[in-house]
């Protein structure tokens, strides 16, 4: 059992490192791109749409993010009604740019601090749309990728999908207002031991966990799963569902300021630590890091 989850881990972490090189992306792409459901048109989709990079997490998407976010934010209430998020290809996402992390080391705490702080501002935009969102996580989401999705009101999975917040293993700090969202929906002790030993785990272990309300059998029926919901949200009074929505929002967006700036303040000072440099030397060459706790 301690050789499979050492393997994993090492996969997950040769993913995300296989997942940031910018070049084999297509430039002609749409870094995100919005769709209308064939069966209802009041539901959008909207998918990261970096296959190549296992859609890395960018600043140029998180931009993309926001100029949908919106955009469909001007629709009105019969216009738009519930939005389905999800990643192109065979990932969500796989976390975090490698070479925006890389440029981190060269920064100052205080520029950092700033920075991620605008970085996380830009995908959980999302947040700010009207209607419920709900994410289906059709494929590996690590790290960044996993906290955009906890910004959902909704997550379904499948069965073969692995989810992490794999932060400490990078010598990182954990960002984009997940040890906000994460306890306020798992609970404390289930974000604790996820957060603090970077644990991936199965899409049958994320619904056991409640970060999922649903798991799959694979990635074509947790689609439909998700739009099948989007449409039943959709056929209710849209006043009383975007007003609903609103209520239950309050209760997790309070204190998630505070969280985020503290998020960017440890993450500029991670940035700054030998064990960072430690995690990416051992990011790049697929090995398991050996921090010293400098």
């Amino acid at each position: 059992q301690k050789v499979q989850c050492e393997n994993l881990f090492l996969q997950m972490r040769s993913m995300l490192a296989r997942g940031t090189h910018r070049s084999i992306c297509s430039r002609n792409a749409p870094l995100v791109h919005v769709t209308v459901d064939a069966v209802d048109s009041a539901v959008r989709c909207l998918t990261l749409n970096q296959p190549t990079s296992l859609n890395a997490m960018t600043q140029d998407m998180g931009n993309a993010v926001e100029s949908a976010v919106n955009s469909l934010s001007m629709l009105g209430p019969s216009e738009l009604r519930a939005v389905v998020v999800t990643g192109s290809g065979r990932a969500f996402s796989a976390g975090g740019d490698l070479d925006f992390l890389e440029e981190r080391r060269s920064d100052t705490p205080t520029n950092n601090s700033n920075i991620m702080h605008k970085f996380y501002e830009r995908f959980l935009s999302i947040r700010k749309l009207p209607v419920p969102i709900i994410c289906n996580i059709n494929g590996p989401a690590i790290g960044a990728g996993l906290c955009f999705a906890m910004a959902a009101d909704v997550r379904v999975t499948h069965d073969a999908s692995k989810l992490g917040f794999t932060f400490v293993g990078l010598g990182l700090h954990p960002g984009m207002g997940c040890t906000h969202t994460l306890t306020a929906v798992v609970g404390e002790q289930v974000a604790n031991r996820l957060l603090l030993t970077g644990d991936v785990v199965s899409g049958k272990e994320a619904l056991d966990l409640g970060l999922v309300t649903a798991s799959l059998e694979d990635a074509d029926a947790a689609m439909r799963y998700a739009f099948k919901m989007s449409r039943r949200i959709a056929a209710q009074s849209p006043l009383a569902v975007r007003a609903t929505l609103r209520t239950l929002r309050r209760s997790m967006d309070i204190g998630l300021d505070a969280a985020l700036q503290r998020e960017a303040d440890a993450q500029a000072q991670s940035y700054a630590s030998g064990d960072y440099v430690e995690g990416l030397a051992a990011l790049r060459s697929k090995r398991r890091p050996a921090f010293m706790g400098t």
